[in-house]
């Protein structure tokens, strides 16, 4: 069976929905905990996919030059790596900003301030040629927890959403890795764990108690889209998306 290598970079962002829905889609997955100590491979040789994951550290070096994480490098490299080689990749937020900081673009402290809670993005004209988001609504729910931004894309890469305040919230890179600046994991308690104790709630003003229940609302509308996308996702790591030609139809029920 095809696997995907998924990277944890914080205990408490893990593949959650998202891991349920690449296997539902037919995907094993082999998670690295990269944060307790999981030592990452040197190469991407005997799998299907890439997934990395969110977390609270910086995408970028601190300032005597030492990275977020201690195995940012290393992930910086794989993300090289399984773009130069056509394999699947998908990273979520700090996934999604490390994606574009290993391909030379460039990450920021926001100067828009943080983005938390259930939002909105909108999918810009090139999504429409997208294998993965094509199907994706024009203002699809997400569910936003950042304080980081990227400022520029890759060279070359392809901006498929948008929103006001943060101009780069999806991009495709070559053709087959992904990067959201957004979250499309979580589940209620995920939310509720970040939302404990937190210091960026806290900064904001914001009732904890209310982001919580304010994404917790639009839970089905996030999986609505995303299932769907990530499902296409592990199609496209399996060899099972079909993306040329017309859109396959469904046969007739009785026949």
């Amino acid at each position: 069976m095809a696997t995907a290598l998924v990277i944890e970079n914080d205990p408490t962002d893990d593949p959650r929905r998202l891991g349920e829905w690449l296997t539902e889609a037919g995907l094993e997955l082999h998670v690295l905990r990269a944060h307790a100590g999981d030592e990452l491979p040197a190469d991407l040789d005997g799998y299907a996919a890439l997934v990395v994951l969110g977390g609270e550290q910086q995408p970028y070096p601190y300032p005597d030059g030492t990275p977020g994480a201690p195995w940012f490098p290393a992930l910086e490299g794989l993300l090289r790596k399984a773009v130069r080689h056509r394999v699947p990749t998908l990273g979520v937020c700090l996934g999604a900003q490390l994606l574009a900081t290993s391909h030379a673009g460039e990450v920021e402290r926001s100067a828009a301030g943080p983005e938390v809670g259930p939002a909105v993005v909108g999918r810009r004209d090139a999504a429409e040629t997208d294998p993965l988001f094509r199907y994706v609504p024009l203002i699809p729910d997400v569910f936003q927890w950042h304080i980081d931004e990227i400022t520029e894309l890759p060279r070359g890469a392809t901006l498929l959403a948008a929103s006001t305040r943060y101009p780069h919230q999806a991009f495709r890179l070559g053709d087959r890795a992904w990067g959201l600046q957004f979250h499309i994991e979580c589940d209620t308690a995920m939310i509720a764990d970040w939302a404990t104790d937190s210091r960026l709630l806290a900064d904001l003003g914001y009732d904890p108690e209310l982001v919580v229940a304010a994404c917790d609302a639009v839970m089905t509308d996030v999986e609505e889209v995303w299932q769907p996308f990530a499902a296409r996702f592990a199609a496209l790591a399996l060899g099972e998306l079909d993306d040329g030609g017309p859109r396959r139809t469904l046969p007739l029920l009785g026949h």
